[in-house]
């Protein structure tokens, strides 16, 4: 079935045995990690130490090494499952391009503290979301203007429209804060097939 891809794959085969032997081991690992009853950083702290002793450590890398062929052979063979995987890969290098737009200073983190780091991150994700948000308010109005301008509105349109926008946006800009009073967010933009 699977033609001129042998340079994928190496010499050494899978240790089936070393699988089978340890499969109760390796499926009460997994229940206890679906039950809460231990952290998977604590396993993995404990599987990754590749010492000779540590038999289980080697029945997870082989039963790894299947899983991994399992999923190159369906995504070799699978057309829709490459487009879908490359769909979402272009997703999430876009927001993560956007987000490192909007954090202009992302190159200076002054503390090796992972806490301080993570909310570091996390705001990060909070401004490029609010910015994310207002992009997609401001293109909903644009769309309902071109609506009420009788202009047929299509999937096809709006797929060619993206909120990573960032060329309206002023990052070092002075902003105010003033009470106002927001018009509710009305999103009825009628998309014709």
């Amino acid at each position: 079935m699977y033609k001129h891809i042998d340079d994928l794959f190496t010499k050494d085969a899978v240790d089936w045995d070393l699988i089978a032997c340890h499969l109760p081991d390796m499926l009460q690992v997994g229940q206890s990690i679906r039950a809460g009853g231990i952290q998977p950083s604590t396993i993995l702290r404990k599987l990754g130490t590749a010492s000779r002793k540590n038999k289980l450590y080697f029945a997870f890398r082989e039963l790894g090494r299947v899983v991994r062929t399992l999923f190159l052979l369906e995504y070799i063979s699978d057309d829709a499952l490459r487009q879908v995987i490359q769909a979402a890969q272009n997703k999430c290098e876009g927001f993560n391009n956007f987000a490192q737009w909007a954090y202009f200073g992302s190159d200076t983190i002054d503390e090796n503290v992972r806490e301080d780091q993570l909310k570091i991150i996390k705001y990060n994700h909070l401004i490029a979301n609010l910015m994310i948000f207002h992009n997609c308010h401001t293109m909903t109005q644009a769309f309902k203007e071109l609506e009420a301008e009788g202009m047929k509105l299509t999937p096809e349109l709006a797929a060619a429209f993206s909120p990573f926008r960032t060329h309206h946006a002023n990052r070092f800009g002075t902003y105010e804060l003033r009470d106002r009073d927001l018009e509710p967010i009305d999103y009825g933009v009628t998309f014709q097939m």
